[in-house]
């Protein structure tokens, strides 16, 4: 059981229920809502997230040992060897193009498709190259970004032509990454990243812990509400400016989250006391209203069930899974 929970660590289990759904997101915005096609693009999902986050872990390990509090992670306690982190992650690569085999079996190659492919093998470079050189040089954080909105737009181009919608959804993917990463990591991590002499926006613009307390720039600050900003615009646009339908209490619901997001936000940067477990908490709140907030946007478009199952099937997914795995519910080991 160790051994499973060792692996199910290793692959972030509970994670994956909202890692892997850019592509299934990308389908839907250009109208496809066929189980299968969503399921096989979820699975495709599925294996570049574990293969980004296994290898990542292998190519950190030996920094991961600098640090106490990592000494968990599988490949650094021991649990899982370095071999065969290895070998999940060749054989990810090897599931992701036999799934888009299967996905477009029968079919005709076309244009698209082509740069669908393209999207795929971009995810594919971006993200191994963070992997490699992420903590080398400040602003890699847009690489992971980069990444996961290409992973987005393959499941769009892979099965239809991208609209407004698809482009708007593409960029607030990369917004919401790089948050998540550059702001949200870089606050969470900023006790021991300079440990590991890691090169990146937080530790550059001068965020500090010293003993129990943290210091956060305004700088920093700024580029924190600044994407938000830009991401809640974003959400909006298709509605004030290029006249997409809407229901009144679509947007009344959007606008509430969005002030939630941005209270979370503002108290993640206002902490004084480096506190990690609260520093969780508030990352993970704001991970699953970045879930919803998409779904919302695209209610008039895709429909309220489609959009509430987007919504409830990454929070479900975590809640079955997270316990399995000895993990506690919305503290999540990051």
């Amino acid at each position: 059981m160790g051994k499973i929970s060792a692996y199910a660590r290793l692959l972030r289990l509970p994670g994956l229920g909202g890692l892997a759904i850019p592509p299934v997101i990308g389908a839907v915005t250009v109208g496809v809502f066929d189980l299968q096609i969503l399921s096989l693009l979820f699975l495709i999902g599925v294996f570049c997230i574990i293969y980004g986050f296994v290898f990542n872990d292998y190519m950190d390990m030996d920094l991961d040992k600098l640090v106490k509090e990592l000494h968990g992670k599988p490949l650094v306690s021991g649990e899982i060897s370095r071999k065969s982190a290895l070998t999940i992650s060749f054989f990810c690569v090897v599931f992701v193009f036999l799934s888009v085999f299967l996905l477009w079996k029968g079919e005709i190659i076309d244009n698209r498709k082509i740069e669908a492919i393209l999207s795929l093998v971009l995810a594919g470079i971006f993200g191994t190259i963070y992997n490699i050189y992420g903590k080398r040089f400040v602003c890699s954080d847009v690489l992971v970004s980069l990444s996961v909105a290409f992973l987005f737009l393959f499941g769009a181009l892979s099965v239809g032509e991208p609209n407004p919608i698809t482009w708007i959804v593409f960029v607030l993917t990369f917004n919401n990454l790089m948050h998540m990463n550059m702001i949200e990591g870089g606050i969470k991590d900023a006790d021991h990243d300079y440990l590991m002499n890691v090169k990146n926006v937080a530790l550059a613009l001068g965020v500090k812990v010293q003993g129990k307390n943290v210091n956060i720039p305004t700088s920093f600050k700024s580029i924190s509400l600044g994407i938000r900003t830009f991401s809640s615009a974003l959400l909006l646009l298709p509605f004030v400016v290029l006249g997409y339908s809407y229901y009144p209490w679509q947007i009344c619901l959007l606008l509430a989250l969005i002030f939630l997001v941005f209270y979370l936000t503002i108290k993640l940067l206002s902490i004084k006391v480096f506190d990690r477990d609260k520093i969780r908490k508030y990352i993970a709140a704001m991970s699953f209203l970045r879930y919803s907030l998409v779904p919302i946007m695209l209610i008039h478009l895709i429909g309220f069930e489609y959009s509430l199952m987007l919504i409830v099937f990454p929070f479900a997914w975590y809640v079955i899974f997270a316990p399995l795995i000895g993990e506690r519910l919305f503290r999540p080991r990051m």
